[in-house]
C-alpha cells in the first residue's frame, strides 16, 4: 500500500496539535501566526518508519527484557556519565524532564530524573531496555541524532508514534575520540514544559562526557591500587603508606567511580557503629592530602586517573574474559576489612569469578581458581570433570578435593 496517503493524514496530525498548542508556545519550526512548517528531515523519517513501526503502538519495544545492566556497566559511556550523575539527576529533577542515555543501536542503557516524569516515561518503555532507533520506533529524537549524528530535537506530533505526541524530546549524539558516535543523551518532558535553553543545556552536557572520554584515554593512571589478596597502593610509582580506613576508602571509590554521597560512603564504612561525622571527615580529609587532593568534595570521587586490580578482574568479567579475570585476582578483596560496603564488594567479586570458573570449559581456569580457593569441593570436581584422563594434573586436583573433604 502506498505511504502517501499516510503522510498526508500526519501532516493533518501535526497541523492540529499546533494550532492547540502553538498559540501557547514559541515552537522552532513555525511560521508567523502559528502554521506548521515540516521538516525535511522529520517527513523523510516518517516516510522510512512507516515500513516498520505502526502509529499507534503505545510503547516501545524491549531489548533483552530490560536486563540491559551489564551493557552500560561495560559502555564507554558509563564512568563519564557515571561522574556526571548528580548534575543530571539535579537538572532532570529541577525542569522536570527525563534523562536517558542510550548505545550505538539507539537501546536505552541508563535514564534519571523526577518520580513522577519517570512514571511517565516508563509507560511508553523510555526506560532501561527500550529500543529508540528508527526501525523500533520511528521518527523521534534520539533515532534522529543516530542516524544525521547531529543534535535533534522532536516536538509532540513530529513524533511518528501518536503516544509520543505529548512529548518533546532534546538529544545529541556522544562522540568517542575517535570520531566515532557510542549513544545519544537525551533530555524528554511534556511538550507544555518545552525550554528555550533545554537544547544548549544537552549540547554542554555531552561536550563534558567527551572531554572526560579523552582523558580517560590520554592520562596514565597515576594511581595503582591492590586489593585483591594482598594490599599496595602506588602513586605514580612510588608506594604510598595509608592506614587501613583510607584504603578502604581508597577501593570504594575506585569500584564506584561514580561516587559517592557523604551519607552512603559514612554508612560504606561504618554501618550502624556510633562514629562522629568529624571523625568520618577527618579520614576524607586525610585521604585527600595523601592524594594531592584528588578527591572531590560533598560528593565524593576520585578525579586523578587509577587502575585497581578488582575494577580490572569486573571489566574482564564483564567481556567475558575469565583467563584475564583469573590473572588479575589474587584472592579476597581486602581479607581483612569490616566494612559494610568492602565486604559487599567482596563478596561480589568472589561469586562473579568463581561463577566464570565454573561456567568454563577450560581446566586451568579451575586449577588456577582451586590455588586460591583450597576448601571449595565443587571447584575440584569441576577440575576432574574437565581434565583428560591421562592429565598429570589430576593429581593437584584430586589432591585438593581430599583436603577439602577432609577439613
Amino acid at each position: 500500500m502506498s505511504q502517501r496517503p499516510e503522510l498526508t493524514r500526519r501532516r493533518a496530525v501535526l497541523e492540529h496539535e499546533w494550532s492547540r498548542w502553538v498559540p501557547r508556545l514559541s515552537v522552532p519550526g513555525t511560521r508567523p501566526g502559528g502554521t506548521a512548517t515540516l521538516r525535511h528531515e522529520v517527513t523523510e523519517s516518517w516516510a522510512r518508519s512507516l515500513g516498520s513501526v505502526d502509529p499507534a503502538r503505545d510503547s516501545a519495544p524491549v531489548t533483552d527484557g530490560g536486563r540491559v545492566h551489564q551493557r552500560w556497566t561495560s559502555s564507554p559511556l558509563y564512568k563519564p556519565v557515571s561522574a556526571l550523575a548528580g548534575e543530571l539527576h539535579s537538572i532532570a529533577e529541577d525542569a522536570g524532564f527525563v534523562t536517558a542515555v542510550t548505545d550505538e543501536s539507539g537501546t536505552i542503557l541508563w535514564t534519571c530524573g523526577g518520580a513522577t516524569m519517570r512514571r511517565r516515561a516508563e509507560r511508553v518503555n523510555f526506560a532501561p531496555g527500550g529500543r529508540w532507533d528508527e526501525q523500533a520506533m520511528g521518527t523521534n529524537a534520539l533515532s534522529l541524532a543516530l542516524r544525521t549524528g547531529r543534535p535533534s530535537s522532536v516536538f509532540s506530533a513530529e513524533h511518528l508514534v501518536s503516544a509520543l505526541h505529548g512529548w518533546v524530546c532534546y538529544c545529541a549524539p556522544v562522540r568517542g575520540g575517535d570520531g566515532r558516535v557510542l549513544g545519544v543523551l537525551d533530555l524528554s518532558t511534556t511538550w507544555d514544559r518545552s525550554h528555550p535553553l533545554a537544547m544548549a543545556t544537552v549540547r554542554t552536557l555531552v561536550s563534558t562526557i567527551e572531554a572526560r572520554l579523552t582523558a580517560e584515554v590520554s592520562p596514565p593512571a597515576r594511581l595503582r591500587i591492590t586489593c585483591l589478596g594482598s594490599e599496595q597502593v602506588l602513586h605514580e610509582t612510588r608506594p604510598l603508606p595509608l592506614r587501613p580506613r583510607q584504603l578502604e576508602i581508597l577501593t570504594l571509590l575506585a569500584l564506584e567511580p561514580g561516587g559517592f554521597s557523604p551519607q552512603r560512603l559514612r554508612a560504606a564504612l561504618y554501618g550502624d557503629r556510633p562514629v562522629t561525622a568529624s571523625t568520618f571527615k577527618a579520614e576524607i580529609s586525610h585521604l585527600r592530602r595523601a592524594l594531592g587532593g584528588a578527591i572531590s568534595a560533598r560528593h565524593y570521587a576520585l578525579t586523578t586517573p587509577v587502575s585497581c586490580d578488582a575494577a580490572d578482574v569486573l571489566r574482564a568479567l564483564e567481556r567475558g574474559d575469565t583467563d584475564t579475570a583469573l590473572g588479575h585476582y589474587g584472592g579476597p578483596l581486602l581479607p581483612r576489612s569490616e566494612a559494610p560496603g568492602i565486604e559487599e564488594w567482596r563478596t561480589r567479586l568472589d561469586v562473579a569469578v568463581r561463577e566464570a570458573v565454573l561456567a568454563s570449559t577450560r581446566p586451568d581456569h579451575a586449577l588456577r581458581y582451586g590455588e586460591r580457593a583450597p576448601y571449595d569441593a565443587e571447584v575440584h570436581e569441576h577440575a576432574l570433570r574437565l581434565l583428560g584422563p591421562d592429565d598429570m594434573r589430576r593429581a593437584i586436583a584430586r589432591g585438593r578435593l581430599t583436603a577439602s573433604l577432609r577439613d
